[in-house]
C-alpha cells in the first residue's frame, strides 16, 4: 500500500500567498478581480432544459466558459454526473479538452471527477493530456462519491461493493499522486507503469516535458476529504451549493486538520455556491425555481431535464415538497446584481473561503449567461 503524499506538485511553486496574489505561481491560488473581496470561479453543470439537447448545453458551456474568460473569472470547473437526463457532464476530460480549444486563459478543471469510478491510471493519463493541450491551466479535483445513485454506480465499476470504492479513496489517491508524478519506489508492482503524457517523457532520450503538472484538489460535502485535504497540505472545495449546513464545520475541520506541504504552507479552501442574478428580483426567482423543482425531482427519485420556469411556476407543490423548495431556495444566492453581490461578500465573511465559485441552474443558457454577466458587471470585473 502506498503512503499518502500531499507534496507531488513537480514544478509547482510552493508557498502560501494571500487570495489574489498575481505572483503566486503555484496554480492553486485564485487571482482577485475587480471589487471582489475573493477571486470568482464558475462550475458549470452543463445542465439539459426541457426542449433543448446536450448539444445545446454544451454549447452553452462554451459560450460561458469564453464569457468567464473575459471577465475576469479564474477558474471554470465542470462535474462529474451519471444517469441524470439533465445534466450532461458525464465525461469531464472529454468536455474539458473541448473547452480548452474554445479558451485560451482561464483554468479549466474538474469539481470533481470521481475517482472510485475509475483506475488511477485512466485519470492520470486523461489529466496528462489535458495538461498537454492547455499547460498549466489545468486543475484535477477528485471527489470519493459516485456523482449517481447506487445502481448506476455498480455498472459504472462492474462491482456491486459500492462501499469499496469510497473506502479505498486515500490508498487510489496515493497511486494516483503517483503516476501524475511518474515516482513509484523501485521494486513496486507499478514502478515500470508511466502515465503519458507524464514525466517519463522527459526522461527518455532526447525527451522534453513540461514542468507543469494538473495540481489535485480534494471536494467533498461532509468531513471525510475535508479532513483527508489538510492531513495532506492539498487545497479543498466544498460542495456549499447542496450541503450548506455542513460548509462550516468542513472547512474548520479543514483548517484544523491542516499540515503544511510542498504544495501548500496554508489552508486554500473554495465552496461551490448557487447563485444567479437577473435584471430584477422576480425574474431571479422564477429562474432558480426551475432549478429547484429539478432538485426536488431527482432526490425523489424522479430525475428529468430541467424544466420551464412556466412549469416550474404552475407546479402544485405538496406541503413536503414546498417545505424542500423553500429549503433549497433558502441556499441560492439570488436577486438583482446588487443583491447577489451582497449575499456573495456576506458568505464569504461567514465562511471565510479563500475563493467562490458559483454556479447557476436554470432552464435555458440565455438566463445563466446573463446572470454572470450582471454579476461581472457588479464586481466590476474586467469588461474585455
Amino acid at each position: 500500500m502506498d503512503e499518502i503524499r500531499g507534496d507531488g506538485m513537480a514544478g509547482e511553486t510552493a508557498g502560501h500567498g494571500t487570495a489574489g496574489d498575481e505572483t503566486a505561481g503555484d496554480g492553486i491560488r485564485g487571482t482577485r478581480a475587480g471589487t471582489a473581496g475573493v477571486p470568482l470561479s464558475v462550475l458549470d453543470l452543463v445542465t439539459v432544459g426541457q426542449g433543448r439537447t446536450a448539444s445545446d448545453a454544451l454549447r452553452t458551456s462554451v459560450d460561458i466558459a469564453r464569457l468567464a474568460e473575459r471577465r475576469g473569472f479564474h477558474r471554470f470547473w465542470v462535474a462529474e454526473h451519471h444517469s441524470m437526463p439533465g445534466v450532461a457532464s458525464s465525461s469531464p476530460a472529454v468536455i474539458l479538452a473541448h473547452l480548452a480549444a474554445h479558451t485560451e486563459r482561464i483554468r479549466l478543471g474538474s469539481g470533481g471527477v470521481m475517482l472510485p469510478n475509475h483506475a488511477p491510471l485512466v485519470i492520470a493519463e486523461q489529466f496528462g493530456t489535458l495538461e498537454a493541450l492547455a499547460p498549466g491551466r489545468v486543475d484535477l479535483g477528485l471527489g470519493r462519491a459516485p456523482g449517481t445513485d447506487g445502481a448506476t454506480a455498480a455498472a459504472l465499476r462492474r462491482s456491486d461493493r459500492l462501499n469499496e470504492g469510497a473506502d479505498d479513496f486515500p490508498q487510489q489517491l496515493a497511486e494516483l499522486i503517483r503516476f501524475l508524478d511518474d515516482d513509484f519506489p523501485d521494486g513496486h508492482p507499478y514502478a515500470r507503469i508511466h502515465a503519458v503524457p507524464g514525466p517519463v517523457q522527459a526522461t527518455a532520450p532526447g525527451g522534453v516535458q513540461s514542468a507543469h503538472r494538473p495540481p489535485v484538489w480534494l471536494l467533498g460535502s461532509s468531513g471525510f476529504s475535508a479532513r483527508l485535504a489538510g492531513t495532506l497540505g492539498l487545497p479543498f472545495a466544498f460542495a456549499h451549493h447542496f450541503s450548506a449546513q455542513n460548509t462550516v464545520p468542513a472547512l474548520d475541520l479543514y483548517r484544523n486538520s491542516f499540515r503544511p506541504s510542498a504544495v501548500l504552507d496554508a489552508p486554500y479552501a473554495l465552496i461551490g455556491v448557487s447563485a444567479l442574478a437577473a435584471d430584477d428580483e422576480r425574474e431571479a426567482r422564477r429562474q432558480v425555481l426551475t432549478g429547484a423543482l429539478s432538485m426536488l425531482r431527482l432526490r425523489t427519485g424522479r430525475p428529468g431535464l430541467v424544466p420551464s420556469p412556466e412549469e416550474a411556476a404552475a407546479y402544485a407543490y405538496s406541503p413536503m415538497e414546498q417545505e424542500f423548495v423553500d429549503g433549497w431556495l433558502a441556499n441560492v444566492v439570488h436577486g438583482t446584481a446588487d443583491e447577489v453581490r451582497t449575499g456573495l461578500d456576506d458568505l464569504a465573511e461567514r465562511t471565510g473561503a479563500d475563493e467562490l465559485m458559483i454556479t447557476a441552474t436554470a432552464h435555458g443558457g440565455e438566463a445563466r449567461l446573463r446572470g454572470y454577466e450582471l454579476i461581472a458587471d457588479a464586481y466590476g470585473l474586467p469588461s474585455a
